[in-house]
């Protein structure tokens, strides 16, 4: 199956059920990215799930010993644990990631993280307004509230909140088994 590098998955997120508990996090509960180098301004995290299921563990370690686990934080909410549920296939990270008012993620690539790979990442937006630019392959993504979707993060993409206000995605790794495989098959014919 040939699948394009965006797709929007016929899968519904409660984006202001999910935006009042990323809201009532503490500031300490966010973890600034591991990734220094690639951004400028705010770019901060907190793990759902993860290696050793570590609230503050942002990084998917692909050698890490300790299994991925669900963290303090998402015990706590059970409006993003619900959200979760309705994926019926194996995850590995997830995260929420918050981008500050005028933050920039540098263009970038993550690898292995295609459908072919066997391991996708969506992106769901919890906070978001029309001012956030994602651009991948150097084309726009207009990424829509509540809305979940497939990006091919090997290709080229990057960032920029031009706002006032945090842009806030839930971020979910996957791996690719016959149910999201079908999701994606309704996907490309809707």
């Amino acid at each position: 199956m040939t699948v394009p590098d965006r797709l929007r998955l016929p899968l519904v997120f409660d984006a202001d059920g999910l935006a009042v508990e990323v809201g009532s996090f503490a500031e300490d509960e966010w973890t600034p990215h591991f990734n220094r180098a690639i951004y400028q301004g705010d770019w901060s995290g907190a793990a759902l799930r993860s290696v050793g299921g570590r609230s503050s563990q942002l990084y998917p370690d692909p050698t890490a010993t300790a299994a991925f686990a669900d963290t303090e934080l998402l015990g706590a909410c059970p409006r993003l644990a619900q959200s979760l549920a309705q994926l019926q296939c194996m995850t590995t990270s997830v995260r929420l990631l918050a981008l500050g008012p005028g933050a920039r993620i540098a263009e970038h690539r993550d690898y292995r993280l295609g459908y072919d790979d066997g391991e996708v990442r969506l992106h769901v937006p919890v906070v978001t307004n029309p001012d956030v630019e994602f651009v991948l392959d150097g084309r726009r993504v207009v990424l829509g509230r509540g809305e979940c979707w497939y990006l091919n993060l090997n290709l080229p993409h990057r960032v920029t909140n031009h706002s006032s206000v945090p842009r806030v995605h839930l971020v979910i790794d996957c791996i690719v088994n016959p149910w999201l495989q079908a999701v994606f098959e309704t996907a490309m014919h809707d």
